[in-house]
């Protein structure tokens, strides 16, 4: 089993190896009191941004543990960076596909508030819900070992999203009545990759027009509809599991 992973702030350089220092806050009582880590255990501690460093625990308090530096790690630098706009959706399928997408190496996430969302996040509630949305996305990359939380952006509109589209590498809208297949696709070597995920209701026509003006491609990603919370993660899986070679931006 690979070592637990929890997050907290590191000193620039990173704390040199042999060196011992505190892992405490919400972290550290987590560590010593929910997780019952005990001396002799190996951790990592990331701070969230791709830096990390791998330490043996020496001491246990209640307030949190004592570490030794062991060695130092560091997130594998990705050349394209894949980006991904998730309809609001009801219940917990937004949760679950932000899980997922994370497990999956999103860099960043936007929610989309699409014309047919069940979900409309009004000004109150659009700050109880991104607080929920960033929390679920760091425990997600706690839980897969991602030295990277990938960041959730404030929501945007579809003429916001156009925007971003217009500003992508390659930005490709998931769309059940696409001619071209998302493996079809040619790839940047860099840059950004977006992925646009539609609401329970599908895409409207009017956001399918604003979208591919400016610059989104409809792509298949199954011979069936899939659910809002599945869909993202089957297109991050079918752009991470090629194996064609990349053409230049």
């Amino acid at each position: 089993m690979t070592d637990p992973l929890f997050l907290d702030e590191l000193t620039a350089p990173l704390p040199v190896v042999g060196t011992r220092f505190l892992l405490a806050g919400d972290e550290g009582r987590h560590a010593a009191v929910v997780r019952r880590i005990r001396p002799g255990e190996v951790i990592m501690i990331g701070d969230g941004r791709g830096r990390g460093i791998r330490a043996s625990v020496v001491e246990v308090h209640p307030s949190g543990l004592i570490v030794e530096v062991a060695d130092h790690l560091a997130a594998p630098e990705e050349p394209r960076c894949l980006v991904a706009a998730q309809a609001l959706a009801k219940g917990d399928r937004s949760e679950l596909a932000l899980e997922m997408m994370t497990e999956m190496g999103i860099s960043e996430i936007i929610p989309w508030q699409a014309s047919r969302s069940i979900v409309r996040w009004s000004e109150e509630r659009a700050v109880r819900s991104l607080a929920r949305w960033r929390s679920t996305v760091r425990a997600a990359a706690k839980q897969s070992r991602r030295l990277k939380v990938p960041q959730v952006s404030e929501p945007v509109t579809t003429r916001q999203l156009a925007q971003r589209v217009a500003n992508a590498h390659v930005a490709l809208l998931l769309y059940e009545a696409a001619d071209e297949s998302i493996t079809e696709v040619d790839l940047p070597a860099s840059g950004t990759v977006l992925i646009i995920i539609g609401p329970e209701g599908g895409i409207s026509d009017d956001e399918l027009g604003q979208l591919t003006r400016a610059g989104a491609r409809p792509v298949l990603i199954s011979d069936g509809v899939l659910r809002t919370s599945t869909a993202g993660v089957v297109a991050l899986a079918a752009l991470k599991l090629r194996r064609e070679p990349v053409s230049a931006p």
